[in-house]
C-alpha cells in the first residue's frame, strides 16, 4: 500500500498541474502564442526531439555539467577533508568559504567571461568553482561530526592513521558528504541552466531556451523547461538515491 502511493501520488500531483494549467490557458486570456497548450508543447518537444536538437542540446549541457561538478566534487570532498581533519587549514580557508558561498555564482559569470572569453571553459570553470562551496562546508561538517570516542576506541584496538581515516573518519563523515554533493549538483545544475544563457555557448538547453525567447517560441521554451525537470529527477533518483541506498542506508546509517 505505501509502495503503491509512493508511486502514484506524483502521478496525481503532475495531473493536477496539469489541469491547472489547461485551464489556465483557456481562461487566462493569454495569447497561445504566449501561454500554449499541452498539446502544442508535446508538439514541440516532439518536433525538436526528432531534428535532434533536444538531443543534442541535452548532451551538450550534460558535458558541461559532468566536467563542471566532477570539479565540484574533488575540490570540495579534498579541502573539507583538509578543513575538518587540520585545525590550521579550517582556521586559514574557513573564512574564506564562510565569505564566498553566500555570493550567487552567477554573479562571478561577468570576470569569467573577461578572464577566460566565451564559451565552454568560462562555463565549466563557473559551475565547479561556484557548486564547490557547498561540497565544502557539508564534507567538513561530516569529518567534524565524527564522534572522537570512534576515534579513541579504533586507536585502541590498534588502528594507524591510515586505517583510522578509510575505516571511521570517511564512513562517520559520508552521510554528510552524500548530502553535499547531492546539493551541489542541484546548484550546479540550475546555475549550468542561467551561465549557458550568458556565455555564448553553441548548444544547450539553457541555450535553447535563450534562442526561443529571442523568437517569442514560448512552446519551445516551456518543452526546453520540461527536459531540465526530468533530468534533475534522473539525476537524483538513478544516481544520489542508488549511492545511499548501497552505502549509508545499506550500513544502517540512515534509514531510506
Amino acid at each position: 500500500m505505501r509502495r503503491a502511493l509512493s508511486i502514484g501520488l506524483p502521478f496525481v500531483t503532475f495531473a493536477v498541474i496539469a489541469a491547472a494549467w489547461e485551464l489556465f490557458v483557456i481562461y487566462g486570456g493569454f495569447s497561445p502564442k504566449l501561454v500554449p497548450g499541452l498539446p502544442a508543447i508535446g508538439e514541440a518537444f516532439v518536433r525538436l526531439t526528432g531534428d535532434g536538437i533536444m538531443l543534442a542540446a541535452a548532451v551538450a549541457t550534460l558535458y558541461r555539467l559532468a566536467t563542471g561538478f566532477f570539479i565540484a566534487a574533488v575540490m570540495g570532498v579534498v579541502v573539507g577533508i583538509a578543513m575538518g581533519r587540520r585545525q590550521w587549514i579550517e582556521d586559514t580557508l574557513l573564512p574564506l568559504v564562510t565569505f564566498l558561498y553566500p555570493i550567487p555564482g552567477l554573479a562571478y559569470a561577468p570576470l569569467f567571461v573577461l578572464w577566460f572569453g566565451l564559451g565552454d571553459t568560462p562555463t565549466i570553470l563557473l559551475v565547479g568553482i561556484s557548486s564547490s562551496f557547498t561540497v565544502i562546508i557539508n564534507t567538513w561538517k561530516g569529518v567534524k561530526a565524527v564522534k572522537p570516542i570512534w576515534l579513541r576506541s579504533a586507536e585502541v584496538m590498534g588502528a594507524r592513521d591510515r586505517e583510522l581515516f578509510w575505516r571511521v573518519v570517511m564512513p562517520g563523515a559520508l552521510p554528510f558528504i552524500l548530502i553535499g554533493l547531492r546539493l551541489g549538483l542541484a546548484q550546479a545544475w540550475r546555475i549550468l541552466i542561467a551561465v549557458e544563457m550568458l556565455m555564448s555557448v553553441q548548444q544547450g538547453l539553457g541555450w535553447l531556451i535563450f534562442g526561443a525567447q529571442t523568437f517569442l517560441n514560448t512552446d519551445v521554451m516551456l518543452a526546453t523547461i520540461a527536459v531540465i525537470g526530468v533530468i534533475g529527477i534522473l539525476l537524483e533518483r538513478q544516481v544520489f538515491a542508488r549511492i545511499e541506498r548501497y552505502t549509508v542506508v545499506r550500513w544502517g546509517m540512515v534509514t531510506a
